[in-house]
């Protein structure tokens, strides 16, 4: 994938995710969200899967431990969703280690819980 398809696919998700916003407002459940957003996936034909398992590895052995993307985008970007009052170090660290352990090299933490969603919606790139 060039960074150009990265860069189209990323206008799609932020466009989509910026729609479920203006519909729904803040303040709501991080689940409700996820399906709301999976419903504007699935209208705007963009491929997505929701709570994808990734094993945790420790020395090259898998533990009995999966970590769950919330959504991964055309099987390349992770979407991390929250609906939080603020953003916390410790959910930006989340998304890192999901590109990480996942393999991709391009992620967005994105908190619904904000008046306006630019606000809330941070890029992370992992060897890109």
């Amino acid at each position: 994938m060039t960074k150009e398809d990265y860069n189209t696919i990323s206008e799609k998700i932020l466009d989509s995710c910026i729609t479920v916003h203006k519909m729904m407002g803040p303040g709501l459940l991080e689940s409700i969200y996820e399906l709301c957003l999976i419903k504007e996936f699935e209208l705007r034909n963009i491929n997505y899967a929701s709570q994808v398992s990734i094993p945790l590895l420790y020395r090259g052995l898998e533990l009995s431990k999966d970590f769950k993307i919330d959504l991964l985008v055309e099987n390349e970007i992770i979407l991390e969703l929250k609906s939080v009052d603020t953003l916390l170090p410790v959910h930006e660290a989340q998304i890192i280690s999901y590109l990480k352990l996942a393999n991709r090299k391009l992620g967005f933490l994105i908190n619904f819980n904000v008046p306006l969603l630019k606000h809330g919606f941070k890029r992370f790139v992992n060897n890109f």
